[in-house]
Order: structure tokens, then C-alpha cells, then sequence
């Protein structure tokens, strides 16, 4: 099992687009299966490549007991009202807020054997699927807060231990 470390705040390449994957080769494979691996951890929902340092869009989600991956994924259908919902991020360790989010999600890419998948979900999966997709966008949920609440974020940032 390898668990990758996860790249924190402040790490120049959790806020860089991420390439999309055109080969699917022996380095993109044990690239997702470090981030099923690393997503196997308790508490964790999601580890886009970008937290692990890889910039290709890529990540891995663990959902109410359903592990998988996705690769190159698209966002093709957000729905419902946009709602806050409390989000927090392993690149952000300790801090929670409140953020937007679209309370239905579907997302379409690729598998491993470069045939189509869509990964569709509600609640936290749908939070997961829009959270990673950010991560390989270069954003951070910590973009998404309302001005006072990203104050706040920034302010705990810079106080805590690990920044």
C-alpha cells in the first residue's frame, strides 16, 4: 500500500490546472492506485492528484463504502439549488466551512482501459465530485468561502501549526 503525503496550503501545485492524461501507461496506473490507496484512510472522501503532487486530472473517491477512481473527469451536470454545506479539505487540515455546493452532481471521464465512465451521486458524493474536480481546476474550497468566511479561513491558516 502507498499512501502518498498529501500537499498542504500553500504548495504552489495545488493551484495549477492539471493536465489532461493522453497515454494511459504503467505510470498512470500506479498513479490511481496511489490515490485509491491514499483515499482508503479513514476520514477521507476524495485525493485528487494535485494534493499528491501529480498534475494530471485524476482522482479517487471513497463514498459510503464505494472506492473507485476516475480519470480526465468533467463536470456534466450540476443541479438543485446550490446549498452551503460544512466542507473541509486534507490540503486544509483542521479547518471547516461553510461552502456553496450543488446538492446533485455528475461527472464523465475515463477508466483505466480508456473506456467511459460517469460517476453520479447526491450528498457527499456529490460534494466529493465537485471538491476533486476543483482541485484539478487549481482551486481550493477555501476559493469558493464568502468574504468573512475566508477572512476567518486565512486567519486560521496562518495560526495553525502546519502552515
Amino acid at each position: 500500500m502507498t499512501d502518498r503525503t498529501i500537499r498542504l496550503f500553500g504548495d504552489p501545485v495545488l493551484k495549477t490546472v492539471s493536465s489532461e492524461i493522453v497515454e494511459i501507461d504503467d505510470g498512470i496506473r500506479s498513479l490511481v492506485q496511489d490515490l485509491i490507496d491514499s483515499v482508503k484512510l479513514p476520514g477521507r472522501a476524495g485525493v485528487a492528484a494535485a494534493q499528491i503532487g501529480v498534475n494530471l486530472r485524476a482522482f479517487s473517491y471513497n463514498v459510503d463504502g464505494e472506492v473507485g477512481y476516475i480519470l480526465n473527469p468533467v463536470l456534466t451536470e450540476l443541479s438543485g439549488e446550490p446549498e452551503l454545506v460544512d466542507e473541509g479539505c486534507l490540503s486544509v487540515p483542521g479547518l471547516w466551512y461553510p461552502t456553496m455546493r450543488y446538492p446533485f452532481a455528475r461527472a464523465e471521464g475515463i477508466d483505466l482501459d480508456g473506456r467511459p465512465i460517469e460517476l453520479s451521486g447526491s450528498g457527499l458524493m456529490a460534494q466529493a465530485l465537485q471538491h476533486e474536480t476543483d482541485h484539478l481546476d487549481g482551486l481550493l474550497y477555501l476559493d469558493r468561502l464568502d468574504k468573512p468566511n475566508r477572512r476567518s479561513a486565512m486567519k486560521e491558516v496562518r495560526e495553525s501549526s502546519w502552515f
